[in-house]
């Protein structure tokens, strides 16, 4: 194995399961003590983890957040398939509530123009889905997040309290073990909210996501019925949607 292959498995590991040491890599990857020293050297210098006494960790930073613009400027292809494969779960005559996310946002346009009720918090979404005459579309008011792009606040909350719908559909930064996690909380309050309100929770998230935990974690993970992803997960991570009996569909 390449050493560019073996630092890329050292990072999933990483992701799975926090730390690792010399040990592990000499026993995981059949490489010298010098030779994983030398692996966590050059990591390290790519800033890709943290070194502690006889292994390393992944750095506990998370990057900034970008604005809604800007990450709408980089939906890679992963995210577009994801969309698509939500939009196929929304039927004529459902009521679904769409969450103020980027991923989330390609499955608004790629929804068919259905007899159905969408309520969103996203003034993007509202947009979109205001192209297609059949939908009925309910935009949540409050006080508008203006690099996101999503009104959040009480008003909001009351508001989405006075709905039960069909299904929600929910973007996160992050979901694993410690459940789904975003970066703000005012954003999370209003997820949270929104999964309360909904017969079945679909989260979209691609592969990146998964195994990440950022700062405000917002549900568990058996709060959810259906993730969404690009990429069939890790085995681990597999077997914790099993364990709390989370459906896998995975986008063509």
């Amino acid at each position: 194995m390449y050493q560019e292959e073996r630092l890329v498995s050292i990072i999933e590991f990483l992701k799975q399961h926090n730390r690792i040491s010399v040990d592990q890599i000499c026993s995981l990857f059949h490489v010298s003590r010098d030779t994983a020293r030398r692996d966590l050297v050059r990591l390290e210098e790519e800033k890709a983890i943290l070194r502690t006494r006889g292994g390393a960790i992944l750095p506990s930073y998370r990057d900034e957040i970008k604005s809604y613009s800007n990450r709408l400027n980089f939906v890679s292809e992963e995210k577009k398939r994801i969309g698509r494969t939500a939009a196929k779960l929304i039927f004529p005559s459902d009521r679904v509530i769409l969450d103020a996310s980027t991923t989330v946002q390609s499955c608004a346009e790629q929804l068919e123009n259905l007899n159905c009720t969408i309520i969103t918090n996203s003034i993007n979404q509202a947009e979109v889905l205001s192209n297609k005459s059949k939908l009925n579309i309910h935009l949540l008011g409050g006080t508008l997040e203006k690099d996101h792009r999503y009104l959040y606040g009480s008003t909001v909350i009351d508001k989405l309290s006075e709905y039960l719908v069909d299904k929600v559909f929910i973007g996160v930064v992050g979901i694993s073990e410690h459940g789904l996690t975003i970066a703000h909380e005012e954003d999370g309050v209003v997820k949270r909210k929104m999964m309360e309100q909904a017969k079945q929770v679909i989260v979209l998230a691609d592969r990146t996501k998964l195994g990440i935990t950022d700062f405000y974690r917002f549900a568990d993970l058996q709060d959810i019925d259906i993730l969404i992803t690009d990429q069939i997960p890790p085995p681990s991570f597999r077997d914790l949607l099993i364990k709390y009996k989370v459906e896998l569909l995975t986008a063509n």
